[in-house]
């Protein structure tokens, strides 16, 4: 799973779960999602989802980024893995996570650090899914 990002320019990023950090982190690449998932809309593979529109990612559409921060983990058996990217924008901010929810339908509790990416884009559920405080993170929303 992963998130894929365009920038104006037309330069591709994606951002992928990994074990560069010799557990499951965040990993950013200067490269399309097809380079790192190669059955992406293929059956058995991750489906393609389209988020351009959706009004959570809109207000980080087609505006510049102000900072974007990496967060990491507390130190578990001595390693720290990125566990986050946060993104703000003037009128947004969104983090891309590396984990997922315990439970199926989700009950408010998850695991970082997991084979999964997902998008937070309030303050309050970055709080929730235990992310730690970014440098540019404060308690309110946005």
């Amino acid at each position: 799973m992963g998130v894929g990002l365009v920038a104006e320019n037309g330069t591709r990023y994606s951002a992928v779960w990994g074990h560069s950090f010799d557990h499951y982190g965040l990993e950013i690449f200067r490269e399309p999602m097809s380079s790192r998932l190669t059955m992406i809309g293929q059956p058995g593979g991750t489906p393609a989802v389209e988020v351009t529109g959706h009004p959570s990612w809109s207000r980080l559409v087609g505006v510049p980024l102000l900072g974007a921060d990496i967060l990491w983990s507390e130190s578990v058996d001595g390693l720290r893995i990125p566990v986050a990217v946060e993104l703000r924008a003037p009128a947004a901010t969104a983090w891309l996570v590396v984990g997922r929810p315990v439970e199926w339908p989700p009950d408010g509790r998850f695991y970082l650090a997991t084979d999964d990416v997902m998008a937070v884009f309030t303050h309050e559920f970055a709080g929730a899914v235990g992310l730690p405080p970014g440098s540019g993170r404060t308690d309110r929303e946005e």
